[in-house]
């Protein structure tokens, strides 16, 4: 079998139950009436993707179309209802801001917490610490516990310990959109380095189409859970706007 990164997902369904009573006052009726509790909510349907080494992949969507939901179902954070995944390669899921960080410990603390998630023994954290601090541009309040730091330090954080990660398959989820214009430009040339590799996978969520169509040949169009279409960056956009 292969070493290279892949990504497959065949028939994949995800359903969440959605409880509509907020309190145990408000649920004993409805218990009482024999009324269901729970509302179901297919975040995805059947959907059937692959995703192969070297790509760059986008996926747009209008908010609740499915994109962070897959995103999760990849990384391995949650698990399909139905249908099947595939993931090959070591994964670096930047997908929900300071997921994988203690807010109690301080950035250089947190360096080598995050960088375990993510895979990197700690020879390796050492041998890349001082590139993710430099990168990182906050060296300077390292020092400080992380419940003291910006939502926009977090992220710089965040971001420089993934990228320097050496993983196979890059998740990134609109998180880019927290730090100010010059970062974001450094994590999208990072970005286009990785990219340049060859040997890698970017799975790319984001609202900016300016970025998505630098950065990305193909995009996925999600709308309500399914996929609308699989293909080419120009006329991805055409069919996201009609939804």
């Amino acid at each position: 079998m292969s070493n290279l990164p892949h990504i497959l997902l065949s028939n994949v369904t995800k359903k969440f139950m959605l409880q509509g009573d907020r309190t145990f006052k408000e649920l004993l009726p409805s218990l009482i009436k024999g009324n269901s509790w729970a509302q179901e909510l297919q975040a995805l349907k059947k959907v059937n993707l692959e995703i192969q080494s070297g790509e760059t992949v986008g996926i747009v969507g209008h908010n609740g179309a499915g994109k962070s939901t897959l995103m999760k179902l990849i990384a391995g954070v949650t698990y399909p209802t139905t249908g099947e995944i595939s993931v090959q390669g070591r994964v670096a899921p930047l997908i929900e801001l300071g997921a994988g960080f203690h807010y109690e410990l301080n950035g250089y603390e947190n360096i080598y917490l995050n960088g375990a998630i993510l895979g990197m023994h700690k020879e390796k954290i050492e041998s890349e610490k001082e590139n993710i601090i430099k990168f990182s541009g906050i060296k300077k309040f390292l020092h400080e516990p992380l419940k003291r730091f910006s939502t926009g330090m977090v992220m710089r954080l965040a971001f420089s310990i993934a990228v320097h990660a050496h993983a196979q398959i890059y998740l990134i989820d609109e998180v880019l959109a927290v730090g100010d214009s010059e970062f974001q430009q450094q994590c999208l040339e990072k970005l286009n380095e990785i990219k340049r590799e060859k040997d890698k996978i970017v799975v790319f969520i984001s609202h900016d189409e300016q970025a998505v169509q630098h950065f990305c040949e193909r995009v996925v169009v999600l709308d309500t859970g399914k996929v609308i279409y699989d293909g080419g960056v120009k006329n991805a956009f055409d069919v996201y706007h009609r939804k």
